[in-house]
C-alpha cells in the first residue's frame, strides 16, 4: 500500500472510494459547498445516503453506499469522527484505521480520505491517519495453510488536502514495522519462538540494520554471577539467551538510554503450575517485553536519532523438570542480593533483576524496562492501560508525554516504599512475592531493588500487549504495545 499527499479538491479526484470524515451534530449533517457541488456531481448519492442513514457523525458510525455508474468515484464513505472538543491525533488513528478495514471488507483498491487536522499539525495529523491503515490492515497469516484475501489489497491511499508528507508517511512506515514485528514475536507460537530462535532474530536485526550485538551464553551469564535468571531457565531444555543490542548514532549521542524488556518465551508458571483457567494457554505471550524491545530497536535503527539505545532482554523459558527451579529456594542476584522463591510463577521479575544490574553497569542516562509483569496491574487498570512506576520526574514527564502522542494509555502508580514490608523474607534478602494486595506494586519494588541511582522506569504491559477483538487500531491478537511510545520517548 503506497500513502500519498494530494492536495486537490474532492471534487477533481477519481477512484474507488472516498472518505469523508464529519464531526457530531445534534441534526442530520448537512453539506458545505464543496461536499454540495459534489454530491451533485454524483447524482445526489451523498445528501440521499445520510439521510438514509439519519448520519450524525457519531464516534466510529461509517455510512457507506455504491454511486451510480459513469461517475468518478464508485463508492461513498461518510465517517463519524464524535464531538469536535473530543478531537485528537487519536482520533484520526482510529478513524483511518476504521476505514481501512471497510476498505478491505468492499475490495477497495483506490482510496481517498478528506478528514480534518489536529491543531493546524498536518505532518502529526498525516502520521496518525497512516498508523491507523497501516496496523489495522497488517494481517498475521504466517501460521494459515490455506492464508484468504492475499490478492484483494488496498494498493493507494489518497490524503486529501495533505501535500509534502513523504518523509512523514516513511516515518510513520518505519516506526510501523517496529510494531509489526513485535506483533509477530509475541503472536508467535512458544515451538516457533524460543530462547533460540529470539536470538536468531537479534541477529538479523543486527545485520539487517547496522546494530551491534552481543549475546551472552549460559555460561557467560553464569560467569557473571547472574543467580536469579539462571535460577529460572535451568529447568527448561533450551538453552537462555541473553540479548544486548546496540544503536550507535554517527556522531556524539545527546543522551544515552536503555530499554530492558522481559523475554520469557513460555510461562507454565513453574512448579506453583498455572492450572487450566489460569491462562497458561496464552503464555506465549509472557516475551512481550522484549518483542516491543526488539520492535523498538528494528524502528529506531532506521530512524536513526542522536540518541544511543541499548535494547536488552534475558530470555528463556519457565519450565518444569527435575533441575526446575523449587519454592523455599534461594537464588543470589548478580548483585549479590539473595531472594527467597516463594513462587516459581513470579519469575519474570527474577530474570529482570539480573538484566537491571547488567544494564545500570553500562552508566546511562536513564533505564525504562516493560514487562508483561503482574495480572494484579490488569485487575487494577484493566486490559487497554499500562502501569507505570519511576524514580524520576523528568522521566515520568517524558514519558507521559511519548504514552499521549503515541495514543497507547498508560497510568503512573505509586512506588509505595513501605509496601516493601510485604516482601522481606527471615532467611534472605527478600522473597520475590508480596501479599495478594498491591501485588503490582510489591511487583516494581522488587524491580527498584535491583537499580541504584540511574533514572528508571518500570512499565507493566500485561493488560494492553494482547486484544481479545478488533478495537481501535489494534486486530484481534498481538497488539505491539508500547513500542510507539518508546520510539517517542527516545526521539523526544
Amino acid at each position: 500500500m503506497k500513502i500519498y499527499g494530494k492536495e486537490i479538491s474532492v471534487l477533481d479526484w477519481t477512484g474507488d472510494a472516498l472518505a469523508v470524515g464529519f464531526f457530531e451534530r445534534e441534526e442530520i449533517l448537512t453539506l458545505n459547498d464543496e461536499m454540495t457541488q459534489l454530491d451533485q456531481k454524483l447524482l445526489g448519492t451523498i445528501s440521499e445516503l445520510i439521510q438514509e442513514k439519519e448520519c450524525k457523525g457519531k464516534t466510529g458510525c461509517i455510512c457507506l453506499t455504491r454511486v451510480g455508474s459513469n461517475t468518478p468515484i464508485r463508492k461513498i464513505m461518510i465517517v463519524g469522527l464524535g464531538k469536535s472538543s473530543d478531537f485528537s491525533l487519536n482520533t484520526l488513528r482510529k478513524t483511518g484505521a476504521a476505514i481501512a478495514r471497510i476498505a478491505k471488507k468492499e475490495k477497495i483498491k483506490t482510496l481517498a480520505l478528506q478528514l480534518p487536522n489536529f491543531n493546524e499539525d498536518k505532518e502529526g495529523s498525516a502520521g496518525a491517519i497512516a498508523e491507523g491503515l497501516i496496523l489495522a490492515l497488517h494481517q498475521d497469516n504466517r501460521f494459515k495453510s490455506d492464508p484468504q484475501d492475499q490478492d484483494l489489497k488496498l494498493e493507494t491511499v489518497d490524503l486529501l488536502g495533505f501535500s509534502a508528507i513523504e518523509t512523514v508517511i516513511t516515518r510513520t512506515e518505519q516506526i510501523c514495522s517496529g510494531v509489526i514485528l513485535a506483533k509477530e514475536l509475541v503472536n508467535a507460537p512458544a515451538n516457533v519462538l524460543t530462547p533460540v530462535t529470539m536470538a536468531e532474530t537479534a541477529k538479523e536485526l543486527a545485520h539487517n540494520y547496522g546494530l551491534k550485538l552481543e549475546i551472552l551464553e549460559q555460561e557467560d551469564c553464569e560467569k557473571l554471577g547472574m543467580g536469579s535468571f539462571l535460577g529460572v531457565a535451568k529447568a527448561s531444555e533450551l538453552p537462555p539467551k541473553f540479548i544486548h543490542l546496540i544503536y550507535n548514532p554517527s556522531g556524539t549521542p545527546r543522551r544515552k538510554v536503555a530499554i530492558v524488556g522481559k523475554g520469557l518465551t513460555f510461562d507454565s508458571g513453574g512448579l506453583n503450575l498455572k492450572v487450566s483457567g489460569s491462562g497458561i494457554e496464552s503464555m506465549k505471550v509472557d516475551m512481550g517485553g522484549a518483542g516491543a524491545t526488539f520492535g523498538a530497536a528494528k524502528a529506531i535503527a532506521q530512524l536513526k536519532p542522536d540518541v544511543e539505545v541499548h535494547f536488552i532482554s534475558a530470555v528463556t523459558e519457565n519450565m518444569i523438570s527435575g533441575r526446575a527451579l523449587r519454592p523455599g529456594d534461594i537464588l543470589t542476584a548478580s548483585n549479590g542480593k539473595t531472594i527467597e522463591v516463594n513462587n516459581t510463577d513470579a519469575e519474570g521479575r527474577l530474570t529482570l533483576a539480573d538484566a537491571l544490574v547488567y544494564t545500570e553497569k553500562l552508566e546511562l542516562d536513564a533505564i525504562v524496562d516493560l514487562a508483561t509483569l503482574t495480572g494484579a496491574c490488569v485487575v487494577a487498570l484493566g486490559d487497554d492501560i499500562a502501569g507505570f512506576w519511576s524514580t524520576d520526574e523528568n522521566l515520568t514527564k517524558e514519558l507521559k508525554q511519548a504514552s499521549e502522542a503515541s495514543g497507547e494509555p498508560m497510568w503512573e502508580m505509586p512506588l509505595k516504599e513501605n509496601y516493601f514490608e510485604l516482601m522481606k523474607s527471615p532467611i534472605a534478602d527478600m522473597k520475590n512475592t508480596g501479599s495478594r494486595s498491591g501485588g503490582a506494586i510489591t511487583a516494581a519494588l522488587f524491580l527498584k531493588q535491583f537499580i541504584e541511582k540511574t533514572p528508571w522506569a518500570h512499565i507493566d504491559i500485561a493488560g494492553p500487549v494482547w486484544a481479545d477483538k478488533e478495537s481501535g487500531i489494534n486486530n484481534q491478537g498481538a497488539t505491539g504495545y508500547p513500542v510507539r511510545t518508546l520510539v517517542n520517548w527516545i526521539l523526544s
